[in-house]
């Protein structure tokens, strides 16, 4: 048995749980992490080389030169991280820059669903906010969703309620430079109502092998209220998410999105998200994203049975067809604790209570760290999104009861979480 040195691109809650999972191979020997964050430290060395830093990535991959580098974060692979390590002969887990315009542009995923009939809302795109304010007017149509074409946090989605709401969100995008370049064009788009879902996807280009379902949770506050973050919680599996419906995603947008992106000459190797919403008209794509969601994968992989250092290595060798992956019989459930002000102004470097010196809380529940930092003996915050609290159960109560019973147990001035994640709607409950 080969022994393997991996090296993870990346500094939060979805590169901890790479980690975390990685670090369970009997094949893995050693694992890095750049920039990796005071939860990965614990686990993995880590090294203090940005995550868009192509230069210095590739610098540090000759340095230390491991057998798979996964990069994680969206902003790398669209800059083209995975192309510059290939170019030196270094293993990848991720899409070439070709593929990851699939999330690096919505215009680009919104003209390839329309070209190859895979299902999705009826858009236009605009390079003017005089037309795009003027389609919304005749339109007349509210809710209505305005999207920076390019990449944003995770914010780049504003929904507008009526038509001076519409009007501000097309202006700050496009004429006060809110999201910067990535909002020079918008996506003006119908709003989908339904159940929304996440599948991720194994792909390597020839075969597709769709991950656990699961519910993310944007809003920043209980009931689906407050501002859109990068996700406050997650649930796996997700209950809405049946065989049949599977099935549907399967043959009208899982392998037709795989196959187009081929014909594209944009083969897409790597984790390929789905961002769905069941409609009453069937099943359509919300966005696409080329990676490993966050804070899905901190739900979904710990329920994997299947070694994941093989099944990089499969996508990276085109063999992902040679590889049965099997999963959990279990529901798991995640918590997302945040600063106080997020995912506007926050304070950071505060003391974090209730942790041990892994930067866990109980034997039974993992923390995902998001924005920590390891100084002296003690975990301080580093960021909006701090830490994501996740168990595992039979059923999703007991999954949801484990966890919010260790996020009691852990503080850190003006934490909050939403309290409704995976179940009914309740008031919004800061720490006490």
């Amino acid at each position: 048995m080969n022994k393997l040195k991996i090296l993870v691109i990346g500094g939060g809650g979805r590169e901890h749980a790479i980690i975390m999972k990685l670090a369970e191979s009997k094949r893995v020997e050693k694992l890095y992490c750049a920039p990796g964050n005071g939860g990965i430290s614990r686990f993995a060395e880590c090294f203090d080389v940005k995550a868009t830093d192509l230069d210095g990535i590739v610098a540090l991959a000759k340095k230390i030169m491991p057998d798979m580098t996964v990069v994680a974060p969206d902003d790398p692979l669209v800059l083209g991280m995975v192309d510059a390590l290939n170019a030196e002969g270094f293993a990848t887990f991720g899409p070439s820059k070709a593929a990851a315009i699939i999330e690096g542009s919505k215009a680009f995923a919104k003209e390839l669903m329309e070209k190859y009939n895979i299902p999705t809302a009826k858009y236009k795109i605009f390079d003017n906010s005089i037309h795009a304010i003027e389609y919304i007017r005749t339109e007349n149509k509210y809710p209505v969703v305005i999207k920076a074409d390019g990449l944003a946090l995770g914010k780049g989605v504003i929904i507008a309620q009526n038509e001076e709401e519409a009007r501000r969100a097309v202006q700050s995008i496009m004429e006060d430079g809110i999201f910067g370049k990535s909002g020079e064009k918008v996506v003006v788009e119908e709003f989908l109502t339904g159940t929304e879902a996440t599948v991720l996807a194994f792909t390597d280009g020839k075969t597709l092998i769709p991950l656990i379902s699961s519910k993310d949770h944007k809003r920043a506050l209980d009931g689906d209220r407050g501002l859109n973050t990068g996700g406050m919680g997650t649930i796996a599996p997700n209950p809405a998410y049946t065989p049949q419906i599977a099935d549907e995603c399967m043959e009208k947008i899982f392998l037709p999105t795989m196959k187009a992106m081929a014909a594209q000459g944009r083969r897409f190797k790597g984790c390929l998200y789905f961002g769905l919403m069941l409609t009453k008209d069937g099943v359509k794509v919300i966005e696409y994203n080329c990676r490993f969601g966050d804070p899905e994968t901190q739900v979904i992989l710990p329920l994997l049975d299947t070694d994941l250092a093989d099944i990089f290595e499969a996508v990276y060798h085109e063999r992902l067809s040679e590889i049965d992956i099997k999963w959990k019989e279990q529901h798991c459930a995640c918590v997302i604790m945040a600063s106080g002000g997020y995912p506007q102004g926050y304070q950071t470097g505060l003391f974090i209570s209730g942790l041990n010196n892994k930067g866990q809380s109980a034997p039974d529940i993992t923390v995902y760290h998001s924005g920590t930092k390891f100084e002296g003996n003690d975990f301080l915050t580093s960021g909006g999104r701090v830490l994501g609290i996740t168990a595992s159960g039979k059923t999703l109560d007991e999954a949801l009861e484990k966890t919010y019973s260790a996020v009691k147990k852990i503080n850190f001035k003006d934490s909050f979480y939403r309290n409704d994640i995976g179940q009914l709607q309740r008031g919004l409950r800061t720490k006490d």
